[in-house]
């Protein structure tokens, strides 16, 4: 299916300030994901050292949680909050 660059501009050009910053986010692991490479951040989590602090009680049942996961920016997007979370 061919897209055309003009259609995709007027897209992102209607979205809100927050989306066109989760559309470029999504847009540039995709650019990544083409390349056949690991986003740049991902590369700089295999950098670090090894933690091998057990998991504490708290992480343990964050882990085991069916709730599943939300990061900050889902969580920022999600309620409307305009403070920045991790």
């Amino acid at each position: 299916m061919a897209i055309r660059k003009e259609d995709l501009y007027k897209m992102v050009e209607s979205l809100s300030a927050e989306d066109k910053k989760a559309a470029f986010d999504f847009m540039e692991f995709l650019v990544e994901r083409s390349k056949n490479k690991k986003p740049e951040s991902w590369q700089k989590i295999d950098e670090l050292e090894s933690d091998n602090d057990p998991l504490t009680e708290e992480e343990l049942k964050q882990l085991e949680s069916k709730d599943g996961y939300f990061s900050g920016e889902d969580a920022k997007r999600e309620f409307g909050l305009q403070v920045d979370l991790p």
